[in-house]
């Protein structure tokens, strides 16, 4: 760092410091009972800082900032960020076979007196950097670094191998375990707002969580389990109840590892354009979307459907070719739409994971979209679920991308390294309905990995605030189980009471994370803030598609209404939608 960068982040510093602080006789201390003490530190300062391990609030051995750098100003447009300084450490383990949480906290020159934790995905692995935006965020907005937020996220307390997200050989390790299913997010959290008060000297005023998937259970975990140490939470597409999903997932790979059960990518487009085909008008007007999903999904029905004429099922259920699906397909795709049913109680007292919405949802279709890599490597992938579990293996410079379902693997990984402890078990042997032996440890983890809890009144009562929102065609997490989280926090707590901290909205179209058909952009962010320190409760919201057409518009209804065409106006304009209920 230059002695010019050195002075800069000083007065950055003492300016920040002054503006929010004028007045006190002297620092608060924070809130994780460490006492602020002037001066501010510049960037270069925070190289070698170490915490205590009663600076956290779970057990560890203490942290340390193994790296402090500032990153010059780049970027242009909403894409500009200004300086900031990149902060790296490690939070170290009590179990020394257990692996560091690694985590990253952006400190920018220009600090807001904020900050907001990102979550992972998957089973993490990778470092959360916190330089992104939101998931789904606008494009017309800059990302929260860039708003002046102070940023960070971790890996969730272990390093990927090469299966990258989908690597669950840290569920051999007690702690490792229980880091990635929630204690990381606690240890990280106060790490993080630690170095965050001791480079500006100065509190952090509100803290905001923003995840999808993995992180939108994250999201659900902070704001249940540690209430007092966040504001607010946007949550997209929680993965809540993670261990009752890979359940879930170990009952579809097993069918679609039956002889002629997977469909290839030619096929999965011949029901995705016979559902668009049933269902694209049910909302009104032939737009491309499938909106009204209850109404598709109790019209559509893969054995009697046509596509331009020709029936969808193959001639006498047996596999023809590209332009048609077997029976044995199209009984892969129903156990994908219809509920795990189990024969035996998780922790929560439930029974039972919702199916997908399946009629109309991209598995991976073929397409010259930019995207529809990750959209086919988040859904049914390339290769047939088997034992042993075909490999992930990322593209290189002569070949693509190859996997199994993204799902497929992780109930592999899943009961290898967090049920069994064996990594030679044969995972598709293992029935999710009737798992005998391992039926009480099934029961542990969905304990320890769910996010069942459903009275957020410490949260709500102290000015909290949640934004959930789910794509209504995601080949991942199912948006049903959303709605059945959605339903039972209003049912447990009153709907009054929730509608005064909380909002759930879904999105035509959109898949998981990513969608060619619609990409969804939406400034969440500036919602919540609007929410929880200006008392301006969301109004009519609208989210923008980037990929499938873009610049078009939808409201962004609140379930369970969805996006109807009014009867005219430009169908590419949420003006041209109500909210309707199904």
């Amino acid at each position: 760092m230059t002695t010019s960068s050195n002075t800069r982040w000083v007065l950055g510093a003492s300016l920040v410091a002054t503006a929010l602080i004028t007045g006190c006789a002297g620092l608060p201390g924070s809130s994780t009972g460490i006492p602020i003490t002037m001066p501010a530190k510049n960037c270069a300062e925070l190289n070698g800082f170490t915490l205590a391990s009663a600076a956290i609030g779970l057990p560890t051995t203490g942290a340390a900032v193994t790296s402090a750098v500032v990153v010059p100003a780049a970027g242009a447009g909403m894409a500009a960020v200004a300086e900031y300084c990149k902060v790296l450490g490690d939070i170290n383990p009590v179990d020394p076979e257990a692996p560091k949480i690694k985590f990253q906290v952006n400190l920018p020159g220009n600090w807001n007196g904020k900050a907001v934790m990102f979550g992972g995905g998957g089973y993490n692995g990778v470092l959360a950097t916190g330089l992104a935006n939101v998931p789904a965020g606008p494009t017309d907005k800059p990302a929260p670094l860039a708003r002046g937020y102070a940023t960070f996220g971790s890996d969730s307390g272990h390093q990927a191998n090469a299966n990258g997200s989908r690597d669950g050989t840290f569920g051999a390790n007690d702690e490792a375990l229980k880091n990635f299913a929630s204690d990381a997010i606690k240890k990280t959290r106060d790490a993080a707002i630690n170095i965050i008060q001791t480079r500006y000297a100065s509190r952090v005023q509100k803290t905001y969580f923003a995840g999808g998937s993995t992180g939108g259970r994250e999201a659900l975990f902070a704001v249940q389990n540690w209430p007092q140490d966040f504001d607010g939470a946007i949550a997209l597409y929680p993965a809540w109840n993670a261990a009752a999903l890979d359940l879930q997932f170990g009952r579809i790979t097993r069918e679609l590892a039956k002889p002629g059960a997977y469909p290839n990518r030619a096929k999965r487009k011949v029901l995705y354009d016979a559902a668009l085909a049933a269902c694209d008008e049910l909302d009104g007007v032939k737009d491309g979307l499938i909106s009204n999903v209850n109404a598709c999904n109790t019209a559509f029905n893969p054995m009697t459907a046509t596509l331009a004429g020709q029936s969808v099922r193959c001639v006498g259920g047996v596999d023809t070719g590209d332009t048609c699906l077997s029976d044995a397909q199209i009984a892969g795709y129903n156990v994908t739409n219809t509920p795990l049913t189990l024969n035996y109680p998780l922790a929560s007292g439930e029974t039972t994971y919702p199916g997908f919405n399946t009629w109309g949802t991209d598995f991976g279709n073929p397409g010259s979209s930019p995207l529809q890599p990750t959209v086919l490597t988040l859904a049914l992938g390339t290769e047939q679920p088997a034992n042993p579990m075909p490999a992930v293996k990322p593209a290189t410079t002569t070949t693509v991308a190859t996997s199994p379902p993204y799902g497929a693997t992780f109930w592999d990984q899943w009961v290898k390294y967090f049920v069994t402890r064996d990594a030679n078990f044969n995972s598709l042997s293992l029935d999710p309905q009737n798992p005998g032996a391992y039926q009480s440890r099934i029961v542990q983890l969905t304990a320890m990995q769910d996010t069942n809890k459903t009275d957020l009144s410490a949260f709500a009562n102290k000015g909290g605030k949640i934004l959930m929102a789910h794509g209504s065609h995601d080949a991942l997490v199912s948006p049903r189980a959303t709605q059945q989280y959605w339903q039972r926090i209003r049912t447990g707590m009153g709907a009054a009471k929730v509608d005064n901290f909380a909002r759930y909205y879904e999105i035509p179209g959109y898949g998981h994370a990513v969608s060619s058909v619609f990409n969804a952009a939406w400034d969440s962010l500036t919602t919540l803030e609007n929410w929880v320190e200006k008392g301006i409760a969301p109004g009519p919201q609208t989210v923008a598609d980037t990929a499938g057409v873009p610049g078009r518009t939808r409201p962004l209804c609140e379930f369970p209404t969805y996006p109807k065409y009014a009867g005219a106006g430009d169908m590419n304009l949420a003006a041209s939608f109500t909210c309707a209920k199904p």
